[in-house]
């Protein structure tokens, strides 16, 4: 059988947008393919079912979010003033009510946990290097002067994962901008204030 040519990217963020706005069980294939502009059989030759849609969909939100997280902290300005942007624009992903920007990592975590473990592993080890990330950035402020603590870095950035994690959530049900802006700002305080 001859592969069907597509734009992969493309494919992959059409199908992120999909899983984000329904959940992975709620989405169709039928749905998959109104999203992607693939026939079923296209989609089930190049990724075997919706499960490997899914995991490859997970893979591709990664390097977008990676590259995307990369262009805030690309030494054009300092760490903390880079730190305070990245939490400003996760607020106003949190108030776009666009599904699009929401967090494909956690929705699959959430609703996949304890179901699949390759799919926990996979969106585990992208939040983990997440998180290693933002602690090399914690100790790199620590080693210029600009975050003043003994706190330990990693543990820096457990905590302002943990406090991106309950901003989202909150946002679901507490959708008020400034609302929303005062808490993103207190745990910017914290992280500086440590």
């Amino acid at each position: 059988m001859r592969n069907a040519e597509f734009n992969r990217e493309a494919v992959l963020r059409s199908a992120m947008t999909a899983f984000m706005h329904k959940g992975y069980a709620k989405t169709s294939m039928q749905d998959l393919s109104r999203a992607t502009g693939l026939h079923p059989g296209s989609i089930y030759c190049a990724f075997e079912n919706k499960r490997g849609l899914l995991l490859a969909a997970l893979e591709q939100y990664n390097q977008d979010r990676t590259t995307e997280f990369q262009g805030f902290f690309d030494g054009s300005q300092p760490v903390l003033a880079a730190l305070k942007n990245y939490l400003n624009n996760i607020v106003s992903e949190c108030l776009s009510c666009d599904t699009a920007k929401a967090c494909l990592l956690t929705k699959a975590l959430n609703e996949t946990a304890g179901q699949d473990d390759e799919i926990r592993h996979s969106i585990s080890a992208s939040l983990t290097d997440w998180q290693n990330a933002l602690g090399a950035l914690f100790e790199q402020a620590k080693e210029s002067g600009a975050l003043k603590t003994n706190r330990d870095s990693a543990h820096l950035a457990r905590y302002f994962v943990m406090g991106i994690y309950g901003l989202r959530t909150f946002a679901h049900t507490h959708p008020q901008p400034e609302v929303l802006q005062q808490l993103a700002d207190q745990l910017y305080q914290d992280i500086c204030a440590c």
